[in-house]
């Protein structure tokens, strides 16, 4: 229904009330049974006991658990027992942050105001806001919740605090009249109220038009509850390594099985050495060491004032190519500042940003000295006499209260020394005359110390101008002539054209006597002062952010509620739009109206700047990004923006501003609300991944010479020269401290001038899988030649055999270790340069030796003590898969 184009007479009629007695009780009732209650549903909740056993879907779970069960099965309840231990460890890590994750509806649900003033039969009483139903009549003042959708009838100077919904930093003005607009954006509504926002000024009454579900809350909490998660690139690419690496195992448990029976080996024998191979071909520590290691990249990140609530988004930010980023307290301060001020044909810059009353005054480049300029001086004083806001120091710091608007001209006065309290010793207030939107002014009558009575008055300077008769000029006051009147056009246009909320302030002496009661009939013949113009200006920091981010291929696009202008004019100032035309980079929520998300999939890459939108355009947008192919970070601070925040690769919340609908949709909070902690997030992101790489290269290097060892062993008819227990020993213990140090390693220094990864890169890509198979390759020949050597020796020492090819093959994938931290060669980078790596290398060694020496550990692990002697073989094999390939590095460095 389009509540907003009826007039009071069809908005009853149509929701069927009475607009002087309100519902009865009993036709409330009969409406709440059908309507339900003005609650927001939050859908079905899963049990945390099917929440934890969802843990375990996974097929590569599924698979290491079948592989415990034979293990058991077979006798070997070491390996049963360690894999176990792994499967529940990854599975409780996932459960943990998963039962954190879903409390944005319950957040919403905060936001209902608990109780409201309503109308029923006749007489006006609080009820809890979930009783209401379509069709009551609420009363609200400043300071109330609204506690559901409403047309408004009565506004009496209403102001509506709605920058959780819309995103505007300013209060929205509101008024009854009828907006014939068939299709306005959810700003541009001003005589409707909508559930969860603050009235900040004023007073009105309204006819509620939708409960529950049915409001725009409600709409937003149906996007939220229906926005799919989607899955990150990490987990889609450890899905697809763990399909690879399940059916490379299933391939070649069944080649050896029957390889080892037409060779005459016994079944059972052959089946263990099968069960062994697929042991040996899934790397049973990958989920805990990649969990883990992303674990120590959310530690690093807190101390970068960032929360990682899913493990998984830290990696994700890595490969993000587009940060689409709410402006209002995001990429800006949140805090109107005056910048500019004109009077009497001059204009001053004005320095400092925010709430701090730390600031100076320039015409052009030269500092100037309010106190000589007089009509400086006096715009700024009669700012702060006609203004209702207040700034108090506490503890060395500011706070501030009031409207955003007038709290700016309190610190523009604050920064020429003018204080309210000081000023108000020397001019005594006799009376107010408070804003009205009809009006577009506010005035105060003030007395001096002198004994002069006059009048200040500030307002919107297209209707203060029209007031006026006279303007303050070089100090002097003068009739307007047409010549002024253009210059304060120009003044005006100028401070426009820079997207600068502008209010003007003028005066009028009046002489002693009854004040009129109406405004309008003293707001007349008044003397124009000037002119302050302000916006809510960008944080330092965003603009160097920016820029390092379309430096590492990243585009940055700001999706905002306010208004073209104000939006083009921070995006230019940050960097985000380029100079153009605007047409081609700039759309509008009218516009994006009258696309599907097909024809905005044509355009969406070349627009940098969406204004004026709602919430379904910011899903829109997400949405046609990612079918466009793009990794898309949301960032944003308000309800407004949760449902892009969830449906996004990774969501980016605000922690200080944010509201806990925000942060609780997302996979990233900032603690700063500084989008330049969003560069360290993706740095750190990027590094990440790329650690994750190297070890899963050096895990899956070393599986793969596991693998080779036993498959050409049976192919040669020769016996196991590892048995299970040591297979498994070297995936858990050897393999897993070096490749836990590898997810620790600092960053290369280019980091950050890559582009960022293509969304459907695969694991093995840039050469990955050519430098597993063949470092893989060299490890399992060494180790299965260390074998032939010894057995050939002794036939009768089967043990001491497997024994030195166990020695052999922990060696050669310590030495291999060092090569993995580049994808050059192992003297790309100083080998030293990562200390955990040599104390996990040290440790692994430290484990090898004992498991081999300390004689309770020879039993379990089928081992014998080794001469001395023969490590110097054993040594000399290991090395050579790595110094080997170094040797093509130094001929292709030579080339």
């Amino acid at each position: 229904m389009n509540y907003h184009q009826m007039n009071e007479d069809e908005l009853a009629k149509s929701l069927h009330t009475n607009k002087v007695t309100g519902l009865s009780n009993k036709l409330a009732d009969e409406r709440r049974k059908k309507v339900g209650r003005n609650e927001l549903s939050e859908g079905e909740k899963q049990s945390a006991i099917l929440l934890f056993f969802s843990q375990f879907k996974d097929f590569m779970v599924i698979v290491l658990l079948a592989a415990t069960l034979i293990s058991g099965l077979l006798g070997e309840y070491v390996d049963a027992v360690a894999i176990m231990v792994i499967v529940l460890l990854n599975g409780m890590l996932g459960f943990i942050q998963e039962r954190k994750a879903e409390k944005s509806l319950q957040a919403l649900k905060n936001l209902s105001a608990p109780q409201v003033t309503v109308l029923r039969d006749g007489q006006w009483s609080k009820i809890d806001s979930k009783d209401i139903v379509p069709g009551d009549i609420l009363r609200f003042a400043s300071g109330d919740r609204i506690g559901a959708d409403l047309r408004i009838i009565t506004a009496n100077n209403l102001e509506i605090e709605e920058s959780a919904l819309t995103g505007e930093s300013i209060p929205s003005v509101k008024h009854s009249d009828p907006i014939l607009d068939e299709n306005p954006s959810l700003g541009d509504l001003n005589n409707m109220a909508f559930m969860g926002t603050m009235v900040t000024r004023g007073n009105g009454v309204g006819i509620v038009t939708g409960t529950g579900m049915n409001t725009a809350m409600g709409n937003i909490a149906g996007m939220i509850e229906s926005a799919q998660a989607v899955m990150t690139p990490l987990q889609r690419r450890l899905d697809q390594l763990g399909k690879i690496l399940i059916t490379v195992a299933l391939f070649l448990t069944i080649i050896v099985v029957l390889v080892g029976v037409i060779h005459g080996h016994d079944v059972y024998t052959m089946f263990l050495a099968g069960v062994s191979l697929a042991v040996a071909a899934i790397p049973e520590g990958l989920p805990a060491i990649v969990t883990i290691a992303l674990s120590l990249g959310v530690q690093r990140m807190i101390r970068k004032k960032a929360i990682v609530r899913k493990l998984p988004a830290v990696e994700t930010l890595g490969c993000a190519s587009v940060i689409c980023s709410d402006k209002t307290g995001t990429m800006t301060q949140n805090k109107m500042t005056v910048t500019h001020v004109w009077s009497g044909g001059k204009t001053w810059t004005v320095s400092g940003t925010g709430y701090e009353a730390t600031g100076d005054y320039f015409d052009q480049d030269k500092k100037v000295d309010v106190e000589r300029e007089k009509a400086l001086q006096q715009l700024l004083t009669f700012g702060v006499l006609c203004n209702n806001a207040e700034i108090k120091l506490e503890h060395n710091k500011l706070s501030v209260d009031g409207d955003p608007t007038e709290v700016a001209l309190m610190i523009a006065g604050a920064k020429a020394g003018l204080d309210k309290k000081t000023l108000l010793g020397q001019f005594t207030l006799e009376k107010e005359y408070p804003f009205d939107s009809a009006r577009k002014m506010m005035s105060v009558v003030v007395k001096n110390s002198y004994g002069d009575r006059f009048l200040i008055t500030k307002g919107a300077p297209d209707v203060l101008t029209l007031k006026s008769e006279a303007i303050l000029w070089d100090g002097k006051r003068k009739a307007f002539s047409p010549r002024q009147i253009d210059e304060v056009n120009k003044a005006i246009n100028q401070l426009a054209s820079m997207a600068l909320r502008t209010i003007a302030i003028a005066y009028k002496p009046l002489k002693e006597g009854v004040l009129p009661e109406r405004a309008d009939d003293v707001e007349q013949q008044l003397t124009l002062i000037g002119l302050q113009g302000m916006i809510d200006p960008p944080r330092p920091e965003v603009q160097a952010a920016v820029s390092e981010c379309k430096a590492a291929g990243i585009k940055t696009v700001m999706i905002t509620g306010d208004h073209v202008e104000t939006a083009c004019a921070i995006a230019e100032q940050l960097g985000i739009l380029s100079s153009g035309p605007k047409e081609t980079k700039v759309l509008d929520g009218r516009k994006l109206n009258e696309l599907s998300v097909e024809d905005l999939e044509k355009v969406v890459e070349d627009i940098s700047v969406f204004a004026r939108v709602s919430p379904e355009h910011k899903l829109k947008i997400v949405n046609a990004l990612q079918n466009k192919g793009h990794i898309v970070a949301m960032t944003g601070d308000g309800v407004n923006d949760a449902p892009a925040i969830k449906a996004a690769d990774i969501g980016i919340a605000m922690g200080i501003t944010g509201t806990d609908v925000a942060k609780e949709a997302s996979s990233l909070i900032l603690l700063d609300d500084n989008f330049a902690t969003i560069k360290a997030a993706i740095k750190e992101g990027r590094n990440i991944y790329e650690n994750i790489r190297k070890f899963i290269r050096y895990l899956l290097a070393s599986n793969v010479g596991e693998i080779l060892v036993m498959l050409f062993a049976m192919l040669l008819s020769l016996p196991l020269p590892l048995v299970p227990i040591q297979i498994l020993w070297v995936n858990l213990v050897t393999d897993g401290l070096p490749a836990m140090a590898l997810g620790l390693d600092q960053p290369e220094e280019n980091v950050m001038r890559r582009h960022p990864r293509h969304p459907k890169e695969g694991v093995f890509a840039r050469g990955l899988g050519w430098k597993i198979l063949s470092r893989g390759f060299l490890i399992g020949l060494v180790t299965l030649a260390a074998f032939i050597i010894i057995y050939q020796r002794d036939p009768n020492n089967l043990p001491y055999a497997q024994t030195t090819a166990f020695a052999t093959l922990v060696m050669a994938q310590l030495i291999h270790v060092f090569d993995c931290r580049s994808e050059i060669s192992i003297f790309s980078r100083n080998p030293f340069g990562n200390k955990y790596l040599v104390w996990a290398v040290i440790s692994s060694a430290l484990l090898m030796v004992a498991v081999i020496y300390i004689p309770i550990f020879q039993p379990i692990f089928h081992t014998v003590a080794i001469e001395w002697i023969d490590w110097m073989l054993i040594l000399g094999l290991s090395a050579m898969p790595t110094f080997l390939l170094a040797g093509t590095f130094f001929s292709r460095k030579r080339k």
